[in-house]
């Protein structure tokens, strides 16, 4: 008699970044009572569905170095560290995710770790230490961020920075009991100059080169990467592939955290400009020098949004071929590759879904309810879709020593 295997799918905990909706508590309300942000976000995600919320904190407006207007990407200080973060403070969002049944997966400050300036670097790196001791007083398991691109070195150079000066952000991670989860975006409108790769942890063969650096200063185990898949297409990448590269790579750890968000490339933008994005008249420089009018350099971001747009998971249409080709993502797939490839504990990781649709950007708690709550309910549905192949074909059926039936999608292949 062959061997029984139960059938016991493990399903991923089901997140939000509150970035989705930047001014949940209005700020003459929230600014003098900064909680009051956080506890009415975990109200509103009870309301979603959600298992946890992926906390953002930012610079305050007042004394952010980038202009709102300069922008394209959701930031929001739900977390507000204008004071640190205290015991106090502590215990009040502790009661709130016990009333709410909502938990904190992790704490997201999204920054150029690598900045040009010192005065500026510094000032990220303070805040990012704050983020880290808010982190750690919560007891959650990690921050998640960027490592950034220092403009004026080039990608080599940018190795060197990174031992020199983010080597030392992990030992401050290291010393609170924390991951730091590199999300791989290649932030392509940064900057109004010609860099498309301005975060330089922006795919796998540089995480892996970043992790070499980290475990010869003991912080290996605190280097880790958030994985996007929106990010992946943009760069003309597929899930399964890069997921098995870093299983052949012996890298299947890297990989602790995860943004749902896609990507719809167009391909009449890809077309006129490629997959470099625009490279010229775009509306940041104006007579040959960078437009002293932020919000004209919110025009840098043609680079990206030329040829594609992000997507909220579920709002796209179902498009098969458009999987095949790497011009949005294959939810299904994304999770059964996770499982297949990854070294996971899927119950542990969470999944996250970040709103960066612009057309249904709406910053109205009432409008957006539904919109979230609908790409959310998707997003449980498809993991758990992907949980129970995942069990039947992996486990059941395999200690019956029953095959697969098919092919299934392929990585590597074009």
């Amino acid at each position: 008699m062959s061997p029984v295997a139960p059938f016991e799918p493990k399903f991923m905990p089901i997140g939000v970044l509150t970035g989705a909706l930047q001014e949940l508590t209005p700020r003459e309300r929230r600014d003098p009572d900064p909680d009051l942000a956080i506890e009415e976000w975990l109200d509103f995600a009870t309301g979603l569905g959600v298992d946890c919320i992926q906390l953002s904190a930012a610079l305050h407006p007042s004394v952010a170095d980038v202009p709102a207007e300069a922008m394209l990407d959701p930031v929001a200080n739900t977390l507000d560290l204008r004071d640190p973060f205290t015991e106090d403070r502590a215990r009040r969002v502790q009661a709130a995710i016990g009333s709410t049944g909502v938990s904190i997966a992790d704490v997201a400050y999204f920054d150029d770790m690598l900045h040009a300036n010192p005065a500026i670097r510094r000032k990220k790196h303070d805040f990012m230490i704050r983020s880290m001791d808010a982190a750690a007083l919560l007891g959650v398991p990690a921050v998640c961020g960027f490592v950034g691109r220092n403009q004026t070195r080039s990608m080599d150079q940018n190795l060197i920075d990174f031992e020199e000066s983010f080597v030392p952000l992990l030992a401050q991670a290291k010393a609170r009991g924390l991951q730091y989860r590199v999300e791989q975006c290649p932030m392509p409108g940064w900057t109004a100059g010609d860099n498309f790769h301005n975060n330089i942890a922006y795919t796998p063969g540089m995480w892996i080169s970043l992790h070499q650096i980290c475990e010869r200063h003991g912080v290996g185990d605190q280097f880790r990467i958030h994985y996007d898949p929106s990010h992946a297409i943009l760069m003309g990448q597929d899930t399964r592939s890069i997921f098995q590269y870093l299983r052949d790579a012996g890298y299947g750890f890297l990989i602790a955290g995860m943004h749902v968000k896609g990507q719809v490339i167009d391909s009449k933008g890809v077309a006129a400009w490629g997959y470099g994005g625009q490279t010229v008249q775009r509306g940041d420089w104006v007579d040959g020098e960078i437009s002293p009018n932020p919000a004209d350099l919110a025009n840098s971001w043609l680079k990206q949004t030329v040829l594609c747009e992000h997507e909220l998971p579920g709002t796209a249409r179902h498009d098969p071929l458009a999987y095949l080709q790497n011009r949005t993502v294959d939810w299904l797939d994304h999770q059964l590759a996770a499982r297949e490839l990854l070294d996971l504990d899927v119950t542990t990781t969470p999944l996250i879904v970040e709103h960066e649709y612009p057309r249904a950007r709406i910053q109205d708690k009432d409008l957006l309810q539904p919109i979230l709550a609908g790409s959310i309910a998707f997003t449980r549905s498809i993991d758990r879709a992907a949980a129970c192949m995942y069990s039947l074909q992996h486990e059941v059926m395999a200690a019956q020593e029953i095959p697969i039936q098919g092919v299934g999608r392929q990585a590597y292949r074009s």
